[in-house]
């Protein structure tokens, strides 16, 4: 692994947004997309909106050096013991930020019917401004920033085997999301390497 692309800033003010390109080869993208799908806890989704328990199609699981508790959407996952894969990429990922990662979000989408709404991801047990590093495998998908004031909009095309790093006060500015879209009939797997404050 590593990018031969040179890192690009996508945020004119308030935040960082760093996307470093494809950082692995083809082959290694492709090794890492089956390892994920095959041998990842995956679990649907669950979320209490306005009182009302959903289940998403979406599939999500939670890693860490320790097995923290991280709430959202007022559900709360507890952080299974990192695999091998994870760990490989994790430390690349660190090798090219410079940063240090103590978990990982990952999502499931199984085709392009399957997104996620505008949010920040701004949870209290997360480092305050610490770095996101976002790592995506499959099928290439757009991801979208929106200023929270502004309402100024700034596309990405998340590629297979591609790094992007939120940093600084992106979170307290900017809103993302990933949309859904009917051009996309492949999975995409996305890693998002957090840091979680000990408490």
């Amino acid at each position: 692994m590593g990018s031969s692309a040179k890192p690009i800033e996508y945020l004119p003010r308030d935040g960082s947004s760093v996307y470093y390109g494809v950082i692995c080869t083809p082959q290694e993208a492709d090794d890492f997309l089956k390892e994920l799908l095959a041998n990842i806890a995956w679990k649907n989704d669950e979320a209490v909106i306005f009182g009302k328990h959903i289940i998403t199609k979406r599939k999500v699981a939670w890693y860490g050096d320790q097995a923290f508790d991280y709430t959202y959407s007022n559900t709360t996952k507890r952080a299974l013991a990192w695999t091998p894969a994870l760990l490989k990429i994790k430390q690349q990922v660190e090798q090219l930020t410079g940063e240090t990662f103590n978990s990982c979000l990952l999502n499931l989408y199984h085709d392009g019917s399957e997104g996620m709404a505008w949010h920040s991801d701004g949870e209290t047990e997360l480092k305050k401004h610490g770095a996101i590093a976002s790592v995506s495998f499959g099928a290439q998908r757009k991801f979208c920033f929106k200023h929270k004031e502004s309402k100024e909009k700034i596309d990405i095309q998340l590629e297979h085997g591609s790094l992007l790093v939120m940093s600084g006060t992106t979170q307290q500015h900017w809103l993302h999301r990933l949309p859904p879209t009917k051009k996309v009939n492949s999975p995409r797997v996305n890693l998002t390497f957090r840091t979680m404050i000990k408490r």
